[in-house]
This record gives C-alpha cells, structure tokens and sequence, in this order.
C-alpha cells in the first residue's frame, strides 16, 4: 500500500512539473522565409464591356413596328432595313400630294396647249360656225352683185350683204384673239410654279413614308434589339444598336487609392463567369478624367481596349479585370498576411534567435496574395505570420516553419 501511495505521489509530481514546464515554455508561432521571385503584380476589380465603335438606330417617326427584319446578333451592312414602322396618315399624305401633282400637272399641260379643254372647244366651235356663215354670206354677196349689174336688185341690199360679210370676218378675228389670249406666259409660269410645289409636296411625303424604314448606321453587329412587330415606338425611341464587336471597350472601375499604379499600356486580362476558362487580352487606353461613385466605393473608370475575335464577349456584360501593373524580377516578397500595420507604419515581427523583433519595413508592389519588401528585411529571414499570442518586441517564442 505505501509503494502504490508513493508511485502515484511521484506520477502527480511528474505531471505538476510538466505542467510548469510547459507553461513556462515560449508559444509557438508559424513563420515564413522571406525570399526571391519573380513577381507580377496585378490589380483585380470589375468592369462592363461595350463595342469600340457603335451607333444606336432610332425611330424618326412615331408609328407601329409592322416588321423586324434582323435578329439579335446578326451582322448587317450599312443602311441595311432593321425595322419598318407605319403611321396611317403617312399613306394618306401620300395619296394626297399624288393627287395634287397630277391636277397641277393637267392644268399646266392645258396652258401650254393653249388653255383649258373646254374654252378651246367652245372657241374653236364658234369659229367654225363663223367661217361657215362668212362663206355663206360672201356667196350671197356676190349674187346680189351679180343681180344689180343686171338691175335685178337695189344698191341697200348688195350693201346689206357686205356688211354681214364684214361683220362675221370682225367676229372671226375677235375669236382668233381671244383664243390667242387665253394663256398667257405669266400664267404658264404660275402654272409650273404649282406643279413645282406639289412635286416638292409629294417628295416630302415620300421621304417621310422612307424614314419609317429604320437602317443599320454603320456595318456591324445588331446587339440590344428594343423592338418586336407589333409594338407602338415614339419618335427618339431605340430600335437597335449596331456595332463592331471584333474589337471591345471595357470600362474598368478601379478604387480611388489604387488609381496610382494604373498606367496607359498595361496590359488586361478580361474574364467572364458566363464562359468559364476563356479570356480576352488587351490594354488600358485610357486614364479617368474624374471619380465617381459606384454604389459603396469611389473608382475612376479607366478604359481598356480589348480583342475580340470570336465575338463571344457580348456588349454590356459585366466582366472581371485583371490589370497588370508591374513584372519585378529578384523581388524579395512575403505573404500579405505577415505585414502588419499601425499609427507608425508598416512593419514586421523578424524572428530574432529565440525571439522576435519588430522591424519597420516599407512595401512595393503586390499580387493577391504576395507582397514586395523594398526595405527592412533580407532575402532568408523569418518573419511571424499571424498568431492568437501578443507578440512585441524580445518576446521568446518556439518557431514553427
């Protein structure tokens, strides 16, 4: 019984002095090597795609959509029909400006034959019946003449017969002059001027009735198709956009501080999660001109040109970016975690022997997850990454790689 006590006193003296052992031992804390790589630094954020070069096609007159004549997506050549629209009263303006131009057209060619139908008929009807009765009366003129040479009538009656003659050549000549009258050169003129305006009129018309047939602005590709056969479009309403989609602008929004590593030239990788795996490559092109706000944060929209030869990337997708904006050779990085940072700046917990110390460390460019030490540590050292136990400087640990 005594042997079994002193066996279990001297277990628990094991265990208690165990216990202060480790309690007395420094924390373990997991550390990285500080080394040398090449590093590409990049920028990741969002953005949304649309043509290089496009022009939207809208209705010019307020109508219905009787025909849609391309589909979304199909390349068409410049001024090729995208859509016709009709307004009733258009047809009816034709109709009538028609009408009107060949009134005026009838009355001119009536002027220039000599006047209207119906006054030369009656003109030319009465000078026939004048020669007639001149003929009739020249004959009996003459017989009367014929009889007083023979005193087989009286002088009054020859002259009698003269007078009619006479009378009916004055009738005659008053018919010639007013048929002459009847169109005079200022009324051609006037007539011309008419027929002029209702050309004019009809050619008004008709180009309207024209304008209801929407056309492609430029050759391209028909994206953002607005309308179906059917529906009621204002005048200003969008039909279609059509651009070239081989090659596309991306407006990329990058946060306000990181604006500074963005330069013209850098090139972009462009992703979308609609098709996973693929990517489209370019270039920034153009630097903001102002920031904006886009929902909680503050970005300048900087503009990327971006090859599109598939046309796969559809206009106004909304896309991932990732700009590339430095490639360090022999750069000295750590993971982002183990840079730490307060009211001094930046800094580092460099395992020291058995213990650590804080070194001030200033920073270059980065990846998602790396980031380059430019001063404050050396290629091979160790620096603490993030731990649940209070670190300061000469603080012992056990260092765990």
């Amino acid at each position: 019984m005594k042997k079994l006590l002193a066996v279990l006193l001297v277990v628990v003296a094991g265990v208690i002095l165990w216990g202060i052992a480790r309690k007395n031992r420094p924390p373990v804390v997991n550390f990285v090597v500080v080394k040398q790589q090449k590093l590409v630094s990049t920028l990741p954020t969002n953005g949304k795609a649309e043509p290089f070069e496009w022009q939207a096609a809208r209705a010019e007159l307020a109508g219905l959509v009787t025909r849609v004549a391309v589909h979304e997506g199909q390349t068409v050549a410049q001024g090729a029909e995208l859509a016709a629209i009709t307004d009733p009263a258009r047809a009816g303006d034709i109709e009538t400006a028609e009408a009107h131009v060949a009134d005026a057209r009838a009355n001119l060619a009536a002027l220039e034959r000599g006047g209207r139908l119906a006054d030369l008929t009656e003109i030319d009807n009465n000078l026939a019946r004048a020669h007639f009765d001149l003929e009739k009366e020249r004959k009996e003129h003459a017989a009367l003449a014929r009889l007083l040479e023979k005193q087989a009538a009286t002088s009054m009656e020859v002259q009698a017969a003269a007078d009619k003659v006479r009378a009916l050549e004055i009738e005659i000549q008053g018919l010639e002059k007013r048929r002459a009258s009847l169109v005079a050169k200022p009324d051609v003129q006037a007539a011309q001027a008419r027929l002029d305006d209702a050309l004019a009129a009809l050619d008004v018309a008709q180009k309207r009735a024209a304008q209801s047939v929407v056309r492609a602005p430029i050759a391209g590709q028909v994206y953002g198709l607005a309308v179906r056969p059917g529906a009621y479009t204002a005048a200003g309403d969008l039909v279609a956009n059509v651009g070239r989609l081989d090659r596309l602008r991306v407006r990329v929004y990058v946060d306000e501080p990181l604006l500074g590593r963005v330069a013209p030239g850098q090139p972009v990788t462009i992703t979308w999660e609609a098709l996973a795996g693929k990517q489209w490559h370019g270039a920034v092109d153009q630097m903001p001109t102002a920031i904006q706000t886009l929902g909680s944060r503050q970005v300048g929209e900087v503009v990327c040109l971006i090859e599109n030869p598939g046309h796969e990337l559809i206009p106004g997708t909304n896309v991932d970016a990732e700009i590339r904006t430095a490639v360090v050779d022999n750069a000295l990085v750590i993971p982002k975690e183990a840079l730490r940072h307060d009211e001094s700046g930046d800094y580092v917990f460099r395992l020291n022997g058995a213990a650590v110390e804080r070194r001030a460390v200033k920073t270059g460019n980065s990846t998602v997850t790396l980031i380059q030490i430019t001063q404050g540590l050396a290629d091979g050292d160790q620096v603490a990454m993030p731990t649940d136990v209070p670190l300061g400087n000469g603080v012992r640990v056990t260092p765990a790689t």
